[in-house]
């Protein structure tokens, strides 16, 4: 069942949809008995009221001739925080009817009255004013802007004030159970001035950009606007590729500002803590009993992440995540229709923000969620990636980084299956062969880093695709696996001049360099000895003195799709995600007794060497990033609008 967009943790009161899309499309329904109540609203005739020093018609006018005592005491009145509801229906009624008059003159007056603390009233003050906004806009659309900004800053909790001492402390309101009507409420209000102003749209959104708040703030504040930025885009569809583009902004720059480590390492300290005081309080049956009873109280705080940064990010993401789920899904079944769209509007998105990103840990779900859904979006995607990789045109970084991506989603995806694995590694495997080709005659067939990036890359895809996708590749015929394993010449490309194993991962080298001895199909051993010997280039410690270490990530390699740590987002993926499930490199070399290179088990802590899951290490040095160029790419292959894969996205 599609999880909902607008998270429990929004309304403690209201009950949620099985479908986040409906609860986003609730301001559609009923919207002909909305839209009548409008017309009752507009066609109904003011009420006459008396006012000391005439109507609001009467003050407009005398303000015009110069006289200011009765418009001051206009704003005064209206400014008043002790404001009744029959008041303001009073006031909204004599400004719908002197709608004409407020020209761009009596902006501070519009801008007091759109401060008019208008929510939680009353339904006739809501109402009113929601008429009055639609008058205001139609008459005078030179305060569309004001009102849109209005409207977008009732989008997270309200701030409250609270003194503490003599100072004020302004806070938002995060207990405020009114927000899922509030938000209704302007969603109704956005669709009443669209309505009369269909430009509203491409008005709006430099206003969300503007009003998106500070990534520090707190983590309902930012779930709350996120949710209502994903409900306008149900509704105003035009803005959904910018809308879905600031929001993955604003998730990279929570991921990149938390680690994996930094989030794993808060997870363990708050274990051992939370460990130490069970153990300190083991005879206080007291506090034992309360903690339990909250615990049972609030099972969120299961889910909630330690460090505070990863705790925003997998609430956004979830929700981001939930969002995809509920649009791509119609009454439970996938709508191929929408799911293409979104995908077009995400894959552009990816290329934008993701690719050019280094070392992302999470955002990047999103595609690896979306391509589960459909056999034919991974197709699509990993061609996607494919074009990125071998067009010479790209740079460097970006061909890397797609050769990362092609490797992470072949051996972590569940939903991609054996043949279209095989088909992959025929690529890889092909454009690595006509690649050395091309070397073979030249004066650039030495190993460099610089000059062979994207090759490099292709190489590590490979390595790390057939590490863990062996066993599937040999299951069944033993004799054709290991027929289509030797038609693949792994033999050749690790023994060329370019020498991949020195450039690859260590880790990935290791397991390759097993498996592959293990059923004879290249001795990689001798190659590792002499690179080993050889030493990759050190660097000085940039802490000073004369300390050294060997990097072992020249390539700068990381795998984008390493396991979720974060708790919420976890359960989106884990369903169609595959963890690492062989023996370590150590069991690996007691079982065919070959000399592995023992250090690297020693230094790295790496789940991946541990047999477990595969966490690839942290880059050691920025002069080791990858290149912004490379040369002897093989033009020969690159056909852009050609490829043996099966792209296309089946119906």
């Amino acid at each position: 069942m599609a999880a909902p967009v607008l998270h429990t943790r929004l309304s403690a009161d209201a009950a949620v949809s099985a479908s986040a899309v409906k609860t986003l499309g609730a301001s559609r329904t009923g919207i002909s008995d909305m839209l009548t109540l409008e017309n009752d609203f507009f066609n109904s005739p003011p009420r006459k009221t008396v006012r000391f020093g005439g109507t609001v018609t009467e003050v407009l006018l005398k303000y015009r001739q110069g006289e200011t005592n009765d418009y001051d005491l206009l704003k005064n009145q209206l400014s008043d925080p002790d404001i009744k509801d029959e008041q303001i229906i009073n006031w909204l009624l004599e400004f719908r009817s002197s709608i004409m008059y407020l020209t761009k003159d009596f902006e501070q007056l519009i801008s007091i009255l759109l401060r008019l603390k208008w929510l939680n009233r009353s339904e006739t003050v809501v109402e009113e004013y929601l008429a009055f906004l639609g008058n205001l806009v139609s008459a005078q659309t030179v305060f569309l802007r004001p009102c849109l900004s209005m409207i977008a800053s009732h989008f997270v909790p309200p701030r409250v004030v609270s003194k503490e001492g003599d100072i004020d402390v302004s806070d938002s309101d995060d207990e405020d159970y009114n927000l899922p009507a509030n938000f209704d409420t302007c969603h109704r209000a956005l669709q009443i001035i669209a309505r009369y102003v269909p430009s509203t749209p491409w008005f709006l959104m430099p206003i969300l950009v503007e009003k998106f708040p500070f990534v520090r703030k707190s983590e309902r504040t930012l779930e709350c606007y996120v949710h209502n930025l994903l409900r306008i885009s149900v509704y105003f569809p035009t803005l959904r590729h910018e809308i879905l583009e600031l929001v993955i902004e604003k998730l990279l720059k929570l991921d990149v500002s938390a680690s994996r480590q930094d989030i794993e390492d808060a997870e363990e300290i708050a274990q051992t803590s939370s460990g130490t005081d069970a153990t300190e309080g083991l005879f206080n049956m007291d506090e034992d009993e309360e903690t339990e009873q909250e615990t049972k109280a609030d099972p969120e705080r299961v889910d909630q992440m330690v460090h505070p940064v990863a705790e925003r990010l997998d609430i956004l993401l979830s929700l981001l995540l939930s969002y995809i789920k509920d649009v791509c899904y119609v009454d439970g079944k996938i709508d191929i229709s929408k799911t293409k769209d979104l995908y077009r509007d995400l894959i552009t998105i990816f290329d934008k923000l993701l690719l050019p990103t280094h070392a992302s840990c999470h955002v990047q779900f999103f595609m690896f969620y979306l391509c589960s859904f459909k056999l034919g979006f991974a197709e699509a995607f990993l061609e996607h990636l494919w074009k990125k990789l071998q067009d010479p045109n790209n740079p460097a970084v970006i061909r890397q980084a797609a050769g990362n991506y092609i490797g992470s989603l072949l051996a972590r995806a569940k939903f991609i299956p054996l043949i279209t694995v095989k088909s992959c590694l025929d690529l890889l495997v092909n454009w690595l062969h006509i690649y050395l080709n091309n070397q073979d005659s030249g004066t650039k067939a030495f190993c460099d880093v610089a000059l062979h990036g994207p090759f490099y890359s292709a190489c590590q895809a490979v390595f790390y695709t057939f590490v863990f996708r062996h066993k599937q590749l040999l299951s069944g015929n033993l004799k054709e696996g290991l027929r289509y394993l030797q038609s693949l010449n792994f033999e050749r490309i690790v023994m060329s001049q370019l020498n991949p194993l020195k450039i690859c991962l260590p880790s990935v080298v290791n397991f390759f360099a097993a498996i592959t001895s293990k059923y004879q199909l290249v001795f990689c051993y001798t190659i590792i000895e002499r690179n080993n010997r050889q030493m990759l280039p050190v660097i000085r410690n940039t802490a000073g003195g004369d300390s050294v270490q060997t990097c072992t990530n020249p390539l700068d390699t990381f795998f984008p799709f390493d396991p979720c740590v974060l708790k919420r987002s976890k359960k989106f993926i884990d369903p169609v995600y595959q963890i690492w499930e062989d023996m370590s490199t150590e069991e690996l070399h007691q079982e065919f007794k070959k000399p592995i290179k023992k250090e690297v088990l020693e230094d790295e802590d790496d789940d991946f060497l541990k047999g477990e899951v595969g966490i690839t290490p942290n880059s050691f040095d920025t002069h080791f990033r990858s290149p912004s160029s490379s040369v002897g790419s093989p033009p020969v292959l690159y056909l852009p609008d050609q490829s043996p894969l099966i792209a296309r996205i089946c119906d």
